[in-house]
Formats: C-alpha cells, structure tokens, sequence
C-alpha cells in the first residue's frame, strides 16, 4: 500500500465555511467543480470551522455545529463520494492549527494587509480579533498540509491561493523543499455568480441571509427560488447575448449555461429577444431541476446521523493519516523538537 503522502493521482483540496446560506454560486463555483475532479484527482474536501471564529461576536456555538453537519450532507447531497473523496471537519484535525502558527512565523505582515477580505471586513467593524487578519495563513496550512496540487475554488478565493503560493515558496526557499506550491482551478463558466438583486456584486452567504431575492440557497423551495429569479434585476431591453447583456442578464446567462452545458450560441439563439421574463423562468426552471434530487438526497442524510458520523470518521482517520506526516517532515525542516 502506498504511504499516507505518496499520490497515484493529483491532490485537490478545498473547503466551505459552515455559516450562512449555502447557495447556488457556492455550488457552481466549487460543490460542482469537486464533484467532476472525483475521477482523476485524489480528492479531500473539509468544513473549514476554525475559519468560522474569525468574527467570534457573532459566533453561536449550538449554530456551528448544526452547520457543520449541514454542509456536510450538502458534501455528500451534491456528490461527492466518500467512496472516491475523503469528506472532514477541519477542526478536527489538530495538525491545521498548528501548521497554521508555523507558517504564520513564514509570512510577512504586509501580505496579510493586502489582502481584500480582510480590508473589506475590517472596514465594517470598529475592531476586529487577529484571527481575521490571519486567518488566510490558516488556509494556506488547510492546503499544503495536505501537499495538495490544486485548489478548486470560485473566483473570490484566487487571491487567497496565490497566497498560500507565496508562504509555501518562502517556506521551502528558508528550510529547504518540503512543501507543495498548490495551483488555483477555477472553472471556466460559473465560476463568479451574481447577486441576483445587484448583478454587480457576487452572491454572498451573509448577504443572501440577510436580503430576500439576493441569492438562491441549495434549500430553498420551488416557490422561493421561482419568486427570486421572477426579481432578478435586468434592464429595460431584450437583448440576451453574452457580449451586450447587462451585467443582470449575463448573469442569468451564465447560470443557464452552467447548469446546461449548452453552447452561447445555442443559448443566444433560445432567449435573445424573446423578453427577459422568459429567461428567467427558463432559468428557475434548470434550477429546480438541478437542485430538487440534491435537497431530497440532503433530507436522506441529515435524517441519519450514524451515515454522515461514519463518513466523517474515516474522513477525518485518511486526514490525520496525511497531515500528521506532512507536519513531521514541517517539524523537522524548521527544527522543532528533539
């Protein structure tokens, strides 16, 4: 058998936070990516909930856990395979927290200032804790703990893997090549979904909690998910061509075409002048179909408990399996220990 770090295939990793409503761009621009890379990537997939604390004033202990089993069942309800995927909690996995104060020693303060997160966030708050300053040091342990080659992610987070680029780099030029410097995968379509009640700013989960019609969540009902796209913001025209939409109606084309597969051609040829009402039901409708097989298989989960703890037990044993030789040789490159 091979070892614990050893790969037959290309690694992938990524993860989602457990807060919020996860909703239909979180989908599109990874749950859907992490399901197609099953076959050939070695895949592991965790509920990042260290990153959850980041703002612990709004952090409510009984919510998180609850959360954390949620988007898991979303996980397995979307089809990731725990046959093909290692399906974790990142906290439980201690090696994240503990590569994270390593390489937090690796990284310079002003990267950490640059990054658009955290001057976004920060600038909502009157203070805030350090976790939300590092936090991106965090992730970058999350990736190269274990050695992964890419990082399937929606076009928010590239800035985030182009750090962990950097620490990993400036890691192995100070004690040697010991780390693996991940690369992005973003896809092609899909990869940045809009508000559909402001199409110039991509669907948020706190804002989609917080704003009725800003985003549809993998949960939602028919009618809910039919009433917001039947909102979407649009323009005044007809015009439905990739190149002339306005930002709202190439938002709606870009999920069509997402979800569909079908060329722009093709899709230009269906809506382009037939009224945007059209292509919003047109829209809602692959929706629903998309999503109503996914909320039925996520019903199935979360009703039993004992699958989805077997699952994120022999998740979390193949992690630990990983990490904990990946933070040995880590330990032993910076000189910890005796």
């Amino acid at each position: 058998m091979a070892s614990a770090t050893s790969k037959e295939k290309p690694r992938i990793l990524s993860g989602v936070q457990p807060t919020g409503r996860i909703h239909l761009g979180n989908y599109l621009g990874a749950l859907s990516v992490w399901r197609e890379q099953q076959d050939g990537y070695e895949c592991l997939f965790c509920v990042v909930d260290l990153h959850a604390l980041t703002i612990p004033e709004v952090v409510r202990p009984d919510e998180l856990r609850r959360k954390t089993r949620e988007v898991c069942a979303l996980y397995l309800a979307s089809g990731i395979d725990p046959e093909r995927s290692t399906i974790f909690v990142q906290s439980e996995v201690h090696e994240h927290a503990e590569l994270a104060w390593v390489l937090g020693c690796v990284t310079p303060l002003g990267w950490l200032h640059r990054m658009t997160q955290f001057k976004t966030k920060s600038d909502q708050r009157e203070s805030v804790g350090t976790g939300l300053l590092t936090y991106p040091v965090l992730q970058a342990a999350d990736i190269v703990l274990y050695q992964a080659d890419q990082v399937p992610v929606g076009q928010d987070q590239k800035q985030h893997i182009e750090l962990a680029r950097d620490v990993a780099q400036r890691f192995n030029q100070l004690f040697g090549e010991t780390l693996t410097v991940p690369d992005v995968m973003i896809r092609e379509v899909g990869a940045r979904v809009m508000g559909l009640d402001d199409p110039t700013a991509k669907m948020s989960k706190s804002v989609g909690e917080k704003v009725k019609g800003h985003a549809i969540g993998l949960l939602d009902s028919p009618k809910a998910i039919r009433k917001a796209f039947g909102r979407a913001v649009t323009d005044s025209g007809n015009v439905a061509r990739f190149e002339d939409a306005s930002p709202g109606v190439l938002n709606l084309l870009t999920i069509y075409r997402a979800i569909t597969g079908k060329p722009r051609e093709e899709i230009e040829a269906t809506f382009d002048g037939q009224g945007y009402g059209h292509l919003k039901m047109a829209v809602a409708d692959v929706v629903l179909a998309e999503l109503e097989p996914l909320q039925q298989r996520w019903k199935e989960i979360m009703d039993d408990p004992t699958y989805l703890d077997g699952v994120l037990d022999r998740g979390a044993e193949r992690a630990r399996e990983i990490a904990s030789k990946v933070l040995v040789d880590v330990k032993r490159a910076v000189g910890l220990g005796r």
